[in-house]
């Protein structure tokens, strides 16, 4: 085996001119790089650094991307080597994917972000593990931190976590153990301070597992009751300046909130019925996933993430049994739930009583998971087309404009740019402004 806005507007208009005015010679200097520190990360916009961007909520306030667009708008298109699912991830101008080979091999490339062109690769081989038609050895996002980038790819035998230096020096590698799996591995590592989280709930012993990002040494690991393999990926919830909880979401043990420095368990929701491939996501108090079978979700809990030990009957806002997405995550915007759903059905939802505002069907089917950039939903078919639909009360399709190939995967959004990955191309749209 060779293991190869609004916050920054503030600032300036507020706090930079007190800071100028009678400043000295290097004054401007000092108040504009003060600025760049207290401002978010998210306000940048250079980066998106997981699984759905800014802490998974999948929303950019790029503007200027255009609603509807053809093959000649590209900024740049190129073929990838190889077969995947899996989004990019950016800091400043570098880019990651990951590709799979025919015979289990994976690759992590480093693009150029602005251009297309390939700064490094890496390539792992391992086995040619039993997948669902619909996964790949390649659906997994990378994360990074500006410092590294992280990948977890997973066989049979192996699954393996790295870390590389942004330059394309492999740091270190861990390997996590055996990977039993109906379908194979495709869940995403998430940064947080100086852990790298990786889930591990698979139809075998389960656990959430935090390395240190550095070194790749476990801080702690978190053991899971198992049944089938989720694909969720986890995201930090901080609720009313309390507690962080690291939320994960697993069939077997549904909803949980975990404290993010020692993995201890806060609270959680009870079992869900089936698998869970969305991942979680917060909004109106609530946290949301849904679980399914057979290509459809069926079972939705929206659950108050306040409470301690067992929240089931307690904590439970609602469920939700009908016309719910399977694969694709959610997206919670404006004090509304936007529920993509696998067959082509959209539905706006009270997030207060899970009853519908509106419910449209904008044709197709879908594997990758909803973008909100700019206020309007983007979301690329299983045939490659991108259908791009208001997130608003009343509802409105902008259009459906072509990508070239069947995709599975979600888009990512930086440096004044949209990412937009098929089975083996990948396309950059570059906004207007």
């Amino acid at each position: 085996m060779r293991f190869q806005s609004s916050a920054r507007t503030a600032f300036s208009d507020f706090i930079l001119p007190g800071l100028v005015r009678g400043a000295g010679p290097g004054g401007l200097a000092w108040a504009i790089l003060l600025g760049l520190l207290l401002a978010p990360s998210s306000v940048r916009a250079n980066e998106w650094t997981r699984f759905r961007g800014p802490n998974g909520t999948g929303i950019s306030h790029l503007e200027g991307v255009p609603r509807t667009w053809t093959e000649d708008d590209y900024e740049w298109t190129i073929a990838l080597p190889g077969v995947g699912h899996s989004s990019p991830v950016v800091w400043d101008d570098r880019l990651f994917v990951t590709c799979g080979g025919e015979k289990g091999s994976r690759t992590l490339l480093c693009l150029n972000a602005a251009s297309g062109e390939t700064v490094w690769t890496d390539t792992v081989d391992l086995g040619a593990n039993h997948l669902h038609r619909k996964n790949s050895y390649a659906s997994g996002t990378p994360a990074t931190d500006g410092e590294r980038v992280y990948v977890a790819y997973a066989d049979e035998e192996h699954y393996l976590v790295l870390g590389y230096s942004l330059d394309g020096e492999k740091l270190w590698t861990r390997d996590l153990g055996s990977f039993s799996s109906q379908h194979g591995q495709g869940v995403s590592p998430i940064v947080h301070g100086d852990l790298l989280i990786v889930p591990n709930d698979q139809m075998g012993p389960s656990s959430i597992i935090a390395l240190n990002r550095k070194t790749g040494e476990t801080v702690w690991e978190s053991k899971r009751n198992f049944r089938r393999t989720s694909y969720a990926t986890p995201f930090i919830l901080e609720v009313d300046g309390g507690q962080p909880q690291l939320v994960c979401l697993s069939g077997a043990t549904g909803l949980t909130g975990l404290d993010p420095e020692t993995g201890t368990e806060i609270w959680r929701s009870g079992e869900l019925p089936m698998r869970t491939v969305g991942s979680p996501v917060f909004g109106e108090g609530v946290v949301i996933a849904s679980c399914g079978s057979g290509g459809r979700g069926k079972h939705m809990v929206a659950v108050e993430p306040t409470g301690n030990g067992d929240v089931s009957e307690s904590h439970v806002r609602f469920v939700r049994k009908q016309n719910l997405p399977y694969v694709p995550t959610p997206v919670m915007w404006e004090g509304h739930l936007y529920l993509w759903n696998d067959d082509g059905v959209v539905c706006c939802v009270d997030p207060k009583t899970g009853e519908n505002v509106w419910r449209e069907r904008v044709g197709g089917n879908f594997s990758g998971s909803p973008v909100l950039i700019d206020g309007a939903l983007y979301c690329i078919s299983e045939d490659g087309e991108v259908v791009v639909i208001d997130a608003s009360p009343t509802y409105r399709l902008h259009g459906r404009s072509p990508l070239g190939d069947a995709s599975y995967a979600t888009p990512a959004v930086a440096n004044g740019r949209v990412y937009l990955r098929g089975f083996s191309r990948l396309c950059c749209l570059k906004a207007a402004n």
